[in-house]
């Protein structure tokens, strides 16, 4: 624990009724009542339960990043469950990012966090949550978590990619909307030996594809190859074939260093597709054409939309936007504490075991409810063995309308 405590030997040294597992339980099975009737519930309306200000006092000692480690130890374990045909040779990987608001004041948190040009009179208090999402098992594998004032999508994804460890026997094919469509982005995935498929600007727009050779039809799946480099000098050589492509000081690049004469060769397919009458797409993808063609492309991006979902149901069912305090760091615990609970509600409710039998309609677990049972599952003073989670999930049950 002295790794994520800010005196280590001291704090959490003496045994009180309140130990780091109590607090860190607490944080994952709150919901979004007042803290005093969150503690009331958590400690089943016990007489000698610790005040709040106790609870205050264990939450200042621990660091943000201990409810971080939980979040991956048990992301890592999950791991460990069997693989779908499906699933064996690819995972897909969506990243985006949501920005989350909290209520503070200037002597809790810096300026960093603060908001108020063009939205508020007042201003508010935010922090960026990027993360990458597993598509197919619809957990959460990773984030980082940035002040308002030092959003960079890009750089977080790049240190997301860099400390991803992919499955032995799966290839990670990362997903990414416009924002995400950098040569930077793209060289971290190759150099991970991965994949990308990445939206970006179409190509009647000043994009990172609007200087290429395209062919007539306003539809087309072609190869290209670049060479980047950060130097304008003549001497720099580009083989034959290769569109040259000069990277600035003011973008990120991490394996050229600005100024010097070192290349860096790319090669990616470019994809036009429509989607109405005028109006068409661009993915840039290194996914190679014979085994995934357009529509299968196409398909993967949609699947993207899952992120999107969960951070929905992360907010207004786990409850990430009802916070409990008005301190980053405290914040931070939060939400790692709700990455946890999603992961968990999310694993119980694809190992629950649906029985449709004859009906109109197919049935899936109403993930509301199952977020609630699992909630009070993982508090600590729970009997687990006197409740039967799965059977209380396959009670809970809504019908699947227009997929």
């Amino acid at each position: 624990m002295d790794s994520f405590v800010y005196n280590p030997g001291r704090d959490y040294s003496r045994i009180r009724k309140l130990s780091p597992d109590h607090v860190i339980s607490f944080l994952i099975s709150q919901g979004a009542s007042s803290t005093k009737c969150e503690f009331l519930d958590f400690f089943q309306m016990s007489e000698d339960l610790p005040s709040i200000s106790a609870l205050n006092q264990r939450r200042s000692q621990m660091m943000p990043e201990a409810l971080e480690a939980v979040f991956h130890e048990f992301t890592s374990s999950s791991e460990k469950l069997e693989l779908s045909k499906q699933e064996q040779q690819y995972q897909y990987i969506a990243a985006d990012g949501s920005t989350t608001s909290f209520f503070s004041f200037s002597k809790y948190s810096s300026d960093d966090y603060f908001i108020s040009e063009g939205h508020s009179a007042s201003g508010f208090y935010s922090i960026h949550i990027n993360a990458f999402y597993d598509i197919n098992k619809r957990i959460y594998t990773d984030a980082i978590l940035q002040s308002a004032h030092k959003k960079d999508e890009f750089l977080a994804f790049c240190q997301l990619v860099d400390r991803h460890i992919p499955h032995p026997d799966q290839r990670t094919i990362f997903i990414g909307d416009r924002g995400y469509c950098s040569y930077n982005n793209m060289a971290h995935v190759i150099e991970k030996e991965q994949y990308f498929v990445f939206r970006t600007k179409d190509i009647t727009s000043k994009g990172l594809i609007g200087n290429f050779v395209f062919p007539d039809s306003d539809t087309f799946d072609i190869t290209v190859d670049v060479t980047l480099t950060r130097s304008h000098r003549k001497s720099i050589k580009i083989k034959d074939g290769f569109y040259r492509r000069y990277v600035d000081q003011a973008a990120s690049f991490d394996y050229i260093k600005y100024g010097s004469e070192d290349t860096y060769d790319l090669t990616f397919r470019i994809v036009r597709f429509p989607i109405s009458e005028d109006t068409y797409e661009c993915l840039v993808t290194n996914l190679p054409e014979k085994n995934f063609p357009v529509e299968k492309l196409k398909e993967i991006y949609n699947s993207r939309w899952g992120i999107e979902s969960s951070f929905r149901k992360l907010k207004y069912t786990i409850g990430l936007s009802h916070y409990h305090s008005y301190k980053p760091d405290f914040i931070k615990q939060e939400i790692w504490a709700k990455l946890i609970a999603y992961n968990a509600t999310e694993l119980l409710v694809a190992h629950t075991v649906v029985v449709h039998g004859k009906r109109k309609y197919s049935y899936k677990v109403n993930f509301t409810l199952a977020a609630h049972i699992c909630r009070i599952y993982l508090r600590l003073h729970t009997e687990t063995d006197s409740i039967n989670v799965m059977a209380l999930l396959q009670k809970e049950l809504v019908p699947i309308r227009c997929d």
